[in-house]
């Protein structure tokens, strides 16, 4: 439910609501609307669509559980790997009666671009070399020493754009991210390279991606994330035959859910004894 008038009249009566992710955004006009919120617990520990600022200010405590390292590099592996062998469009077209209809790109010998080189990223960097893939990362804070560390050398912004065959994203979503790939970006591009994003969708300009992809600058897209979730109906992303499209699973596995809905009941048990656990501050 996007509504806030909605959501704030079905929760408009609890003191503790417990949400999954970013599926019902708590910004501040939300939040102001329940003045009996005291407690609010998301599964994860950063969630960009609760306004932690609003709820401090109102008195409601913010706590989050933890998740797991694997699942998202795992998702991310897979939309590589679809989108390299076209797997959905020959999964169609079997079905359809047809027989191998497309010609795909290996792995190896490759390069993977690594927007973004923390937790996650060296995740998928274990992988790519298990892959025997050439890997190049860049951030603003990643030096040459911690890059060489997980197998992959470091360079510029531009370079990483110009040399990825896959460039794949892995970093938090803030202001200094926010449109840090837009349609220069995009540009720099091979037109045989893929995007693959399982980070935060405001992370990459969406129309300037969806432009990028209609016009063929790039071959395909990757996308666990969007800037709006779910993706509204019509989007221009959904009726494109390069974008591999899942509805952030990165997340959703049952060995996540098992750490995550405990850690939830958790907080709830712990703040009701007055000492809360994991909380958000900002």
């Amino acid at each position: 439910v996007a509504d806030a008038a909605v959501v704030a009249d079905r929760l408009r009566d609890f003191e503790i609501v417990c949400i999954m992710r970013e599926r019902t955004p708590f910004r501040r006009d939300l939040i102001s609307r329940l003045p009996k919120l005291r407690l609010l617990v998301t599964t994860g520990m950063r969630n960009a669509s609760v306004d932690v600022a609003a709820a401090q200010e109102q008195g409601v405590t913010v706590c989050g559980t933890a998740g797991s390292a694997h699942t998202t590099p795992e998702l991310t592996w897979g939309l590589i790997l679809a989108l390299q062998r076209h797997i959905p469009a020959e999964d169609r077209a079997m079905k359809a009666g047809a027989w191998q209809t497309t010609v795909g790109r290996g792995l190896a010998g490759t390069t993977l671009g690594l927007l973004g080189l923390g937790r996650l990223g060296s995740e998928v960097a274990r992988v790519g070399q298990a892959f025997r893939m050439n890997l190049i990362a860049w951030s603003e804070n990643l030096t040459a020493e911690r890059a060489a560390g997980h197998g992959a050398m470091r360079v510029d912004k531009d370079e990483l754009f110009r040399q990825s065959d896959v460039l794949s994203i892995h970093t938090l979503l803030s202001q200094r991210t926010r449109g840090l790939v837009g349609a220069r970006e995009l540009a720099l591009m091979k037109p045989s390279a893929v995007l693959v994003n399982t980070s935060r969708g405001p992370i990459v300009d969406e129309a300037a991606l969806v432009d990028a992809l209609r016009n063929r600058t790039i071959a395909g897209t990757g996308l666990d994330v969007y800037d709006t979730e779910p993706l509204p109906r019509g989007h221009p992303l959904s009726s494109l035959d390069n974008a591999v499209l899942t509805p952030h699973l990165g997340y959703v596995t049952r060995d996540t859910f098992a750490v995550m809905y405990p850690q939830t009941l958790e907080c709830v048990q712990a703040w009701l004894a007055g000492n809360p656990v994991r909380v958000i501050s900002g």
